[in-house]
């Protein structure tokens, strides 16, 4: 089973969210759409894809996920640079 650990942003690239899913495009395109209006990705318009790491399983996506949550913003600066300079919206690209 596929799964993913992503980080989005909101348009200014102020606010970060990390989170883990089994399904990125309909986990993004949620976001995208403020399906969930009243989370925290929805109150703070955090829906552009700056980072993701497949995994083969749930269980690494979760661990990578803790690991990033734990860290701190210029870890996690750091390791979307490293994948996309720009911060660009990666959405398209899956």
């Amino acid at each position: 089973m596929q799964a993913w650990t992503y980080i989005t942003t909101n348009k200014n690239n102020t606010v970060l969210y990390t989170g883990v899913t089994s399904n990125i495009k309909s986990r993004l395109e949620a976001h995208k759409t403020k399906k969930y209006a009243r989370s925290f990705t929805g109150r703070y318009h955090v829906d552009k894809l700056v980072w993701f790491l497949e995994f083969n399983s749930i269980i690494d996506a979760r661990d990578r996920e803790k690991q990033l949550k734990a860290g701190n913003r210029a870890r996690k600066g750091k390791l979307i640079e490293e994948l996309n300079p720009e911060w660009k919206d990666l959405f398209e690209t899956l």
